[in-house]
């Protein structure tokens, strides 16, 4: 990586907070190893759909090199979940695109999620295991980048 401390922000959307607060530990744990010295800030939103609109806040300062995000985006009975899920997943997309900044999620939409002790056991344990997957997708695409800069330093050559 170009970048030895490379910045990282990540936002929790605060429904179902005591699992989406996982997805944050299990990036920061894996972060220490495989993203040695990186800074990672954390961000609030109230829920999944104000995430893109932060992402691309956070991206357009210039202070970040990934933004990462994490909601669990369950079917309320009340509307369609998988249209809030979409219009997340395509936001975060469109935020990396407009911005140039990677920007990943860690949102799971569970078709049947139901506040009983054996389902946040499973999500939250599950969200350690996003979480750390994210860390590794990070470092991955910030190698990447770092690899297409030595090609624009060398071309420009």
């Amino acid at each position: 990586m170009t970048n030895q401390s490379p910045r990282i922000a990540f936002i929790k959307a605060r429904w179902h907070a005591d699992i989406v607060d996982r997805a944050y530990d299990g990036f920061t744990d894996a972060a220490t190893g495989l993203i040695p010295n990186a800074q990672i800030d954390p961000y609030d939103v109230p829920g999944a759909f104000e995430m893109p609109l932060l992402a691309k806040k956070l991206a357009q300062t210039g202070k970040y090199d990934a933004v990462v995000a994490a909601a669990l985006v369950v079917d309320g009975g009340i509307y369609r979940h998988d249209f809030v899920a979409q219009a997340v997943v395509t936001g975060l997309m469109q935020a990396g695109l407009e911005t140039g900044i990677p920007c990943f999620s860690v949102s799971l939409t569970p078709h049947n999620y139901q506040e009983t002790d054996l389902h946040t056991a499973f999500f939250t344990e599950h969200f350690i295991k996003k979480g750390a997957e994210a860390a590794e997708a990070v470092r991955q695409v910030l190698v990447l980048e770092s690899q297409l800069a030595e090609l624009d330093q060398v071309s420009a050559a």
